[in-house]
């Protein structure tokens, strides 16, 4: 469904709740069974704010009050962000993590076998870098940006509306 009328200036913030949630999730399920990095228990936790951010913008497509639905979205992105600030925090050894590790079981097969032979994933460990940056902290600067960039968008187009 295309924004129209005075909703077109929501366009920007619409994409950026539909688009960055999508692809970070994209991303992560890639990285976890194309590449076999398995997420920890926190890295599980990030992905909840996503699921909610993107699960929000479309709600926005089609539901009244879309400012609303799209504010929620970013906070949810901001939410991921800052999960993903603190585990970015805890890998580079800034402070200690909430839990140490988590364990990732394959489905079907034998349950005790799957729960034996199941890779422990070590919140404290980043499993792969870029440049120095990991997976959450990538997360925290593309969520945080994304939040806040769709909330700069529902503040110019308000002052706008108001003024």
């Amino acid at each position: 469904m295309m924004l129209a009328g005075p909703d077109r200036a929501l366009r920007p913030a619409q994409a950026l709740a539909l688009a960055v949630p999508a692809a970070l999730l994209g991303g992560a399920y890639i990285g976890q069974y194309v590449f076999g990095l398995y997420p920890c228990e926190m890295c599980w936790w990030q992905r909840y704010p996503h699921f909610a951010a993107l699960a929000l913008g479309l709600i926005a497509l089609a539901a009244p009050h879309r400012r609303l639905w799209l504010g929620a979205a970013a906070l949810a992105l901001l939410v991921s962000g800052a999960i993903g600030a603190f585990h970015a925090g805890v890998e580079y050894g800034w402070w200690q993590g909430i839990t140490p590790c988590a364990s990732t079981a394959a489905a079907g097969g034998d349950p005790l076998d799957a729960i034996m032979n199941a890779p422990l994933v070590r919140c404290d460990q980043a499993p792969w870098t870029l440049a120095g940056i990991s997976l959450a902290g990538f997360n925290f600067l593309i969520s945080t940006a994304a939040g806040l960039a769709i909330l700069g968008v529902l503040a110019r187009t308000g002052a706008r509306d108001h003024g």
